[in-house]
Protein backbone atom coordinates (compact mmCIF):
# COMPACT_ATOMS: atom_id res chain seq x y z
CA UNK A 1 0.00 0.00 0.00
CA UNK A 2 1.45 3.38 -1.03
CA UNK A 3 1.99 6.26 1.37
CA UNK A 4 -0.89 8.17 -0.20
CA UNK A 5 -3.26 5.18 0.17
CA UNK A 6 -2.24 4.79 3.82
CA UNK A 7 -2.92 8.48 4.33
CA UNK A 8 -6.38 8.10 2.78
CA UNK A 9 -7.10 4.99 4.86
CA UNK A 10 -6.12 6.43 8.24
CA UNK A 11 -7.67 9.82 7.48
CA UNK A 12 -10.96 8.09 6.69
CA UNK A 13 -10.74 6.07 9.92
CA UNK A 14 -10.08 9.29 11.87
CA UNK A 15 -13.06 11.03 10.24
CA UNK A 16 -15.34 8.04 10.96
CA UNK A 17 -14.27 7.91 14.63
CA UNK A 18 -14.60 11.67 15.06
CA UNK A 19 -18.07 11.83 13.50
CA UNK A 20 -19.07 8.72 15.46
CA UNK A 21 -18.13 10.38 18.76
CA UNK A 22 -20.06 13.55 17.84
CA UNK A 23 -23.14 11.59 16.77
CA UNK A 24 -23.03 9.36 19.85
CA UNK A 25 -22.89 12.39 22.18
CA UNK A 26 -25.92 13.92 20.47
CA UNK A 27 -27.91 10.69 20.41
CA UNK A 28 -27.27 9.81 24.08
CA UNK A 29 -30.67 11.19 25.29
CA UNK A 30 -32.37 8.68 22.97
CA UNK A 31 -30.14 5.73 23.86
CA UNK A 32 -32.87 4.06 25.92
CA UNK A 33 -35.23 4.04 22.94
CA UNK A 34 -32.55 2.69 20.59
CA UNK A 35 -31.54 -0.10 22.97
CA UNK A 36 -35.20 -0.88 23.63
CA UNK A 37 -35.84 -1.21 19.89
CA UNK A 38 -32.85 -3.55 19.56
CA UNK A 39 -34.13 -5.66 22.48
CA UNK A 40 -37.63 -6.04 21.04
CA UNK A 41 -36.20 -6.72 17.56
CA UNK A 42 -34.20 -9.65 18.95
CA UNK A 43 -37.33 -10.98 20.66
CA UNK A 44 -39.61 -10.74 17.59
CA UNK A 45 -37.04 -11.46 14.85
CA UNK A 46 -38.20 -15.05 14.28
CA UNK A 47 -41.79 -13.95 14.06
CA UNK A 48 -40.88 -11.39 11.38
CA UNK A 49 -39.04 -14.05 9.38
CA UNK A 50 -42.05 -16.38 9.66
CA UNK A 51 -44.53 -13.76 8.43
CA UNK A 52 -42.40 -12.32 5.63
CA UNK A 53 -40.70 -15.47 4.30
CA UNK A 54 -42.93 -18.44 5.13
CA UNK A 55 -46.31 -16.71 4.94
CA UNK A 56 -45.13 -14.44 2.06
CA UNK A 57 -46.60 -11.34 3.71
CA UNK A 58 -45.39 -7.92 2.54
CA UNK A 59 -42.63 -6.69 4.82
CA UNK A 60 -44.38 -3.38 5.48
CA UNK A 61 -47.56 -5.16 6.63
CA UNK A 62 -45.64 -7.69 8.74
CA UNK A 63 -43.56 -4.90 10.31
CA UNK A 64 -46.73 -2.92 11.10
CA UNK A 65 -48.41 -5.94 12.72
CA UNK A 66 -45.37 -6.78 14.86
CA UNK A 67 -44.86 -3.13 15.86
CA UNK A 68 -48.50 -2.94 16.96
CA UNK A 69 -48.00 -6.20 18.87
CA UNK A 70 -44.93 -4.73 20.60
CA UNK A 71 -46.93 -1.65 21.60
CA UNK A 72 -49.73 -3.76 23.08
CA UNK A 73 -47.56 -6.38 24.81
CA UNK A 74 -44.58 -4.28 25.94
CA UNK A 75 -45.30 -0.57 25.87
CA UNK A 76 -48.90 -0.46 27.14
CA UNK A 77 -48.08 -2.42 30.35
CA UNK A 78 -44.99 -0.25 30.81
CA UNK A 79 -47.10 2.88 30.36
CA UNK A 80 -49.51 1.63 33.04
CA UNK A 81 -46.59 1.25 35.45
CA UNK A 82 -45.43 4.78 34.64
CA UNK A 83 -49.00 6.04 35.12
CA UNK A 84 -49.02 4.53 38.63
CA UNK A 85 -45.75 6.31 39.36
CA UNK A 86 -47.17 9.62 38.03
CA UNK A 87 -50.17 9.39 40.34
CA UNK A 88 -47.93 8.97 43.37
CA UNK A 89 -45.56 11.71 42.21
CA UNK A 90 -48.50 14.08 41.92
CA UNK A 91 -49.24 13.37 45.58
CA UNK A 92 -45.66 14.38 46.41
CA UNK A 93 -46.01 17.68 44.58
CA UNK A 94 -49.52 18.47 45.84
CA UNK A 95 -49.16 17.40 49.48
CA UNK A 96 -45.56 16.88 50.67
CA UNK A 97 -46.72 16.85 54.30
CA UNK A 98 -48.76 13.69 53.69
CA UNK A 99 -45.62 11.93 52.47
CA UNK A 100 -43.49 13.01 55.43
CA UNK A 101 -46.19 12.25 58.05
CA UNK A 102 -45.21 8.56 58.55
CA UNK A 103 -41.58 9.59 59.08
CA UNK A 104 -42.63 12.19 61.65
CA UNK A 105 -44.68 9.55 63.44
CA UNK A 106 -41.75 7.12 63.50
CA UNK A 107 -39.39 9.88 64.69
CA UNK A 108 -41.81 10.73 67.51
CA UNK A 109 -41.80 7.08 68.65
CA UNK A 110 -37.98 6.98 68.63
CA UNK A 111 -37.80 10.24 70.60
CA UNK A 112 -40.29 8.98 73.18
CA UNK A 113 -38.31 5.77 73.74
CA UNK A 114 -34.73 7.00 73.42
CA UNK A 115 -34.90 10.77 73.89
CA UNK A 116 -33.09 11.29 70.58
CA UNK A 117 -34.75 13.46 67.93
CA UNK A 118 -33.76 11.97 64.55
CA UNK A 119 -35.73 14.64 62.67
CA UNK A 120 -34.76 18.10 63.86
CA UNK A 121 -36.61 21.18 62.69
CA UNK A 122 -34.03 22.05 60.06
CA UNK A 123 -33.85 18.48 58.77
CA UNK A 124 -37.61 18.26 58.51
CA UNK A 125 -37.87 21.57 56.66
CA UNK A 126 -35.13 20.48 54.24
CA UNK A 127 -36.87 17.17 53.51
CA UNK A 128 -40.25 18.85 52.94
CA UNK A 129 -38.73 21.45 50.62
CA UNK A 130 -36.79 18.75 48.71
CA UNK A 131 -39.77 16.48 48.01
CA UNK A 132 -41.35 18.68 45.30
CA UNK A 133 -37.97 19.01 43.56
CA UNK A 134 -37.54 15.23 43.62
CA UNK A 135 -41.02 14.82 42.17
CA UNK A 136 -40.31 17.38 39.44
CA UNK A 137 -37.04 15.63 38.55
CA UNK A 138 -38.80 12.30 38.25
CA UNK A 139 -41.56 13.88 36.17
CA UNK A 140 -38.85 15.19 33.83
CA UNK A 141 -37.54 11.63 33.61
CA UNK A 142 -41.03 10.48 32.65
CA UNK A 143 -41.11 13.04 29.83
CA UNK A 144 -37.79 11.64 28.58
CA UNK A 145 -39.32 8.16 28.84
CA UNK A 146 -42.23 9.21 26.59
CA UNK A 147 -39.84 10.58 23.96
CA UNK A 148 -37.77 7.38 24.07
CA UNK A 149 -40.88 5.25 23.63
CA UNK A 150 -41.67 7.17 20.43
CA UNK A 151 -38.08 6.63 19.27
CA UNK A 152 -38.36 2.93 20.12
CA UNK A 153 -41.48 2.41 18.00
CA UNK A 154 -40.07 4.43 15.09
CA UNK A 155 -36.69 2.64 15.07
CA UNK A 156 -38.21 -0.81 15.65
CA UNK A 157 -40.40 -0.48 12.56
CA UNK A 158 -37.43 0.32 10.32
CA UNK A 159 -35.28 -2.39 11.92
CA UNK A 160 -38.01 -4.89 11.05
CA UNK A 161 -38.15 -3.52 7.52
CA UNK A 162 -34.37 -3.81 7.16
CA UNK A 163 -34.25 -7.30 8.60
CA UNK A 164 -31.59 -9.60 7.22
CA UNK A 165 -29.94 -6.85 5.12
CA UNK A 166 -29.18 -4.96 8.32
CA UNK A 167 -27.88 -8.11 10.04
CA UNK A 168 -25.72 -9.02 7.04
CA UNK A 169 -24.22 -5.54 6.95
CA UNK A 170 -23.39 -5.63 10.68
CA UNK A 171 -21.87 -9.13 10.38
CA UNK A 172 -19.61 -7.95 7.56
CA UNK A 173 -18.31 -5.11 9.74
CA UNK A 174 -17.48 -7.35 12.71
CA UNK A 175 -13.74 -8.08 12.91
CA UNK A 176 -14.21 -11.84 13.42
CA UNK A 177 -14.13 -15.02 11.41
CA UNK A 178 -17.40 -16.84 10.75
CA UNK A 179 -17.19 -19.08 13.84
CA UNK A 180 -16.46 -16.17 16.18
CA UNK A 181 -19.21 -14.09 14.59
CA UNK A 182 -21.70 -16.88 15.32
CA UNK A 183 -20.46 -17.01 18.93
CA UNK A 184 -20.99 -13.25 19.34
CA UNK A 185 -24.47 -13.34 17.79
CA UNK A 186 -25.43 -16.33 19.96
CA UNK A 187 -24.19 -14.57 23.11
CA UNK A 188 -26.13 -11.40 22.29
CA UNK A 189 -29.35 -13.30 21.54
CA UNK A 190 -29.04 -15.51 24.63
CA UNK A 191 -28.37 -12.73 27.14
CA UNK A 192 -30.84 -10.20 25.70
CA UNK A 193 -33.63 -12.78 25.59
CA UNK A 194 -32.83 -14.01 29.09
CA UNK A 195 -32.80 -10.55 30.67
CA UNK A 196 -35.57 -9.00 28.58
CA UNK A 197 -37.97 -11.80 29.57
CA UNK A 198 -36.55 -12.74 32.96
CA UNK A 199 -36.24 -9.30 34.58
CA UNK A 200 -39.86 -8.16 33.96
CA UNK A 201 -41.13 -11.64 34.90
CA UNK A 202 -39.14 -11.54 38.14
CA UNK A 203 -40.38 -8.02 38.93
CA UNK A 204 -44.03 -8.94 38.32
CA UNK A 205 -43.86 -12.12 40.42
CA UNK A 206 -41.98 -10.50 43.30
CA UNK A 207 -44.17 -7.41 43.27
CA UNK A 208 -47.32 -9.57 43.32
CA UNK A 209 -46.06 -11.86 46.10
CA UNK A 210 -44.89 -8.84 48.11
CA UNK A 211 -48.34 -7.23 47.78
CA UNK A 212 -49.90 -10.39 49.24
CA UNK A 213 -47.53 -10.13 52.21
CA UNK A 214 -48.21 -6.40 52.63
CA UNK A 215 -51.96 -7.07 52.58
CA UNK A 216 -51.72 -9.92 55.12
CA UNK A 217 -49.65 -7.88 57.58
CA UNK A 218 -51.38 -4.53 57.05
CA UNK A 219 -48.57 -2.54 55.42
CA UNK A 220 -49.40 1.00 54.23
CA UNK A 221 -50.12 1.82 50.55
CA UNK A 222 -50.08 -1.79 49.37
CA UNK A 223 -50.25 -1.10 45.62
CA UNK A 224 -47.41 1.43 45.50
CA UNK A 225 -45.29 -0.61 47.93
CA UNK A 226 -45.72 -3.65 45.69
CA UNK A 227 -44.74 -1.59 42.64
CA UNK A 228 -41.57 -0.37 44.39
CA UNK A 229 -40.73 -3.92 45.49
CA UNK A 230 -41.00 -5.23 41.94
CA UNK A 231 -38.87 -2.35 40.68
CA UNK A 232 -36.26 -2.97 43.40
CA UNK A 233 -35.84 -6.58 42.25
CA UNK A 234 -33.46 -5.35 39.52
CA UNK A 235 -31.02 -3.95 42.12
CA UNK A 236 -28.11 -6.38 42.60
CA UNK A 237 -27.61 -8.23 45.90
CA UNK A 238 -30.02 -6.30 48.16
CA UNK A 239 -32.98 -6.25 45.76
CA UNK A 240 -36.44 -6.29 47.34
CA UNK A 241 -35.04 -5.89 50.87
CA UNK A 242 -34.65 -2.20 50.01
CA UNK A 243 -38.45 -1.95 50.32
CA UNK A 244 -39.79 -4.58 52.71
CA UNK A 245 -37.12 -4.02 55.40
CA UNK A 246 -37.93 -0.26 55.85
CA UNK A 247 -41.66 -1.05 55.84
CA UNK A 248 -41.19 -3.69 58.56
CA UNK A 249 -39.05 -1.26 60.61
CA UNK A 250 -41.67 1.47 60.24
CA UNK A 251 -44.44 -0.88 61.39
CA UNK A 252 -42.35 -1.86 64.43
CA UNK A 253 -41.70 1.78 65.32
CA UNK A 254 -45.40 2.64 65.34
CA UNK A 255 -46.07 -0.28 67.68
CA UNK A 256 -47.31 -2.99 65.28
CA UNK A 257 -44.71 -5.51 66.48
CA UNK A 258 -46.61 -8.64 65.48
CA UNK A 259 -47.22 -7.44 61.92
CA UNK A 260 -43.64 -6.14 61.65
CA UNK A 261 -42.11 -9.47 62.71
CA UNK A 262 -44.49 -11.37 60.43
CA UNK A 263 -43.60 -9.15 57.45
CA UNK A 264 -39.87 -9.50 58.19
CA UNK A 265 -40.16 -13.31 58.26
CA UNK A 266 -42.30 -13.30 55.11
CA UNK A 267 -39.82 -11.02 53.35
CA UNK A 268 -36.75 -13.06 54.31
CA UNK A 269 -38.23 -16.52 53.67
CA UNK A 270 -40.59 -15.86 50.75
CA UNK A 271 -39.88 -12.61 48.87
CA UNK A 272 -36.08 -12.75 48.92
CA UNK A 273 -35.82 -16.53 48.46
CA UNK A 274 -38.27 -16.34 45.56
CA UNK A 275 -35.77 -14.00 43.89
CA UNK A 276 -33.01 -16.62 44.09
CA UNK A 277 -35.31 -19.44 42.91
CA UNK A 278 -36.65 -17.58 39.86
CA UNK A 279 -33.20 -16.34 38.83
CA UNK A 280 -31.88 -19.91 39.08
CA UNK A 281 -34.71 -21.27 36.91
CA UNK A 282 -34.34 -18.49 34.32
CA UNK A 283 -30.58 -18.95 34.11
CA UNK A 284 -30.91 -22.71 33.58
CA UNK A 285 -33.71 -22.38 31.02
CA UNK A 286 -32.46 -19.40 28.99
CA UNK A 287 -28.84 -18.42 29.73
CA UNK A 288 -26.37 -19.96 32.14
CA UNK A 289 -24.80 -16.64 33.17
CA UNK A 290 -22.47 -16.49 36.15
CA UNK A 291 -24.16 -14.53 39.02
CA UNK A 292 -21.15 -12.19 39.34
CA UNK A 293 -21.52 -11.17 35.68
CA UNK A 294 -25.16 -10.33 36.34
CA UNK A 295 -24.40 -8.36 39.54
CA UNK A 296 -21.48 -6.32 38.22
CA UNK A 297 -23.06 -6.05 34.78
CA UNK A 298 -26.18 -4.41 36.21
CA UNK A 299 -24.09 -2.00 38.30
CA UNK A 300 -22.03 -1.00 35.25
CA UNK A 301 -25.01 -0.94 32.89
CA UNK A 302 -27.21 1.31 35.04
CA UNK A 303 -24.54 4.02 35.06
CA UNK A 304 -23.93 3.70 31.29
CA UNK A 305 -27.39 3.08 29.82
CA UNK A 306 -29.90 3.99 32.51
CA UNK A 307 -32.71 1.50 33.11
CA UNK A 308 -31.85 -0.46 29.94
CA UNK A 309 -28.52 -1.20 31.63
CA UNK A 310 -30.13 -4.11 33.49
CA UNK A 311 -30.17 -5.87 30.08
CA UNK A 312 -27.14 -4.44 28.32
CA UNK A 313 -24.77 -4.21 31.30
CA UNK A 314 -24.49 -8.00 31.73
CA UNK A 315 -24.33 -8.29 27.92
CA UNK A 316 -21.40 -5.85 27.78
CA UNK A 317 -19.52 -7.73 30.49
CA UNK A 318 -20.22 -11.13 28.89
CA UNK A 319 -19.01 -9.89 25.50
CA UNK A 320 -15.83 -8.56 27.12
CA UNK A 321 -14.98 -12.01 28.50
CA UNK A 322 -16.01 -13.62 25.20
CA UNK A 323 -13.61 -11.35 23.28
CA UNK A 324 -10.81 -12.07 25.78
CA UNK A 325 -11.41 -15.79 25.26
CA UNK A 326 -11.36 -15.32 21.48
CA UNK A 327 -8.02 -13.51 21.71
CA UNK A 328 -6.60 -16.23 23.95
CA UNK A 329 -7.64 -19.03 21.59
CA UNK A 330 -6.70 -17.22 18.40
CA UNK A 331 -3.38 -15.63 19.33
CA UNK A 332 -2.08 -17.08 22.59
CA UNK A 333 -3.04 -20.74 22.15
CA UNK A 334 -2.34 -20.66 18.42
CA UNK A 335 -5.90 -21.57 17.30
CA UNK A 336 -7.18 -19.73 14.23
Amino acid sequence: MSTKEQYWKYSLITIIIGLGIILFRQITPFLGGLLGALTIYILVRRQMIYLSEKRKMKRSIAATIITAEAILCFLVPLALVVWLAVINLQNINLDPQAIIAPFEEAAAVIKAKTGYNVLGGDSLSFIISSLPRIGQTLMGGISSFAVNMFVLVFVLYFMLMGGKKMERYVNELLPFNEANTQDVVHEINMIVRSNAIGIPLLAIIQGGVAMIGYWIFGAPNILFSGFLTGFASVVPMVGTALIWVPIAIYMALIGNWFQAIGLAIFGALVISQLDNLIRFIIQKKMADIHPLITIFGVVIGLSLFGFMGVIFGPLLLSLFFLFVNMFKKGYLDGER
